[in-house]
C-alpha cells in the first residue's frame, strides 16, 4: 500500500482519484492548493504525488520546484496530471524531474497502473 498525495483543484476529479486509488488499496491525501500540498508532503511523507499544473494559488511547476528543494521531499516521485498537453509543458515537467506526465482526459485505470509501476 502506498500513500498518494493528490494536488488537484477539480472536485469531481479529486473524488474519482480518491475512490479509485482507495479501491486499489492505497491511502489518499487530497488538497486543491499547491501550498497546502507542499506542507502535506513535508508532514505526511507520501510515496508519490499526483500534481495538477494549473492550481488556484500557485503553478504546479512551482510546487514541483518547492518539493525538489526540500531535503525531505527531494526524492519524492511526481506525476503531473494536467490538461496542458503541449510539448513544452511536458519537457519542463521532465526537466523538473517529474517521473511521468499524464494529459487530461485520461484513463483512471491506466493512471492507477502507472502509479503502481512507479
Amino acid at each position: 500500500m502506498a500513500t498518494i498525495l493528490v494536488i488537484e483543484d477539480e472536485p469531481a476529479l479529486q473524488k474519482v482519484l480518491d475512490y479509485n486509488f482507495k479501491q486499489a488499496g492505497h491511502e489518499v491525501l487530497v488538497t486543491p492548493r499547491g501550498a497546502e500540498g507542499v506542507s502535506l508532503a513535508r508532514e505526511r511523507h507520501p510515496d508519490i504525488v499526483l500534481l495538477d499544473q494549473m492550481l488556484p494559488d500557485v503553478k504546479g511547476t512551482e510546487v514541483c520546484r518547492a518539493l525538489q528543494l526540500h531535503p525531505e521531499t527531494r526524492d519524492l516521485p511526481i506525476v503531473f496530471v494536467t490538461a496542458r498537453g503541449d510539448e513544452v509543458d511536458r519537457i519542463v515537467a521532465f526537466e523538473l524531474s517529474a517521473v511521468d506526465y499524464v494529459v487530461k482526459p485520461f484513463s483512471v485505470r491506466e493512471l492507477v497502473l502507472r502509479v503502481q509501476a512507479i
